[in-house]
């Protein structure tokens, strides 16, 4: 979204008074260009970045983008096994913190 329209992005909600250079290629480079590719479908991409996130152990970003995920098509059972399955590729630790964020936001949307 750009620096023009009325609603702010994410990024700009939370760092852009503070690293406006990475908002912006946040919001026109990732979230304009990168999401915007037809190869893949958002819904496959959500499903590689939540694998990434979580098999990487970088939760901090995984509630952003499992509500991204749902806007993309993905249900909150298919989410939760996606967790389940990597929980035996990417690590138990990894698994169990990922499936906390989820339960906290799954429990916060009801």
């Amino acid at each position: 979204m750009s620096s023009n329209s009325k609603e702010l992005t994410a990024a700009q909600k939370t760092i852009g008074d503070f690293a406006p250079k990475i908002v912006e290629l946040t919001d026109d480079i990732l979230f304009g260009d990168v999401w915007e590719r037809k190869e893949l479908s958002p819904r496959d991409r959500s499903l590689i970045t939540i694998s990434n996130l979580i098999t990487s152990g970088n939760t901090e970003q995984l509630g952003f983008h499992l509500n991204k995920a749902k806007e993309n098509g993905l249900s909150e059972e298919e989410l939760i096994e996606v967790i389940t399955h990597l929980a035996f590729y990417a690590g138990w630790p990894k698994a169990m913190s990922a499936i906390m964020v989820a339960k906290e936001l799954f429990k916060n949307e009801e």
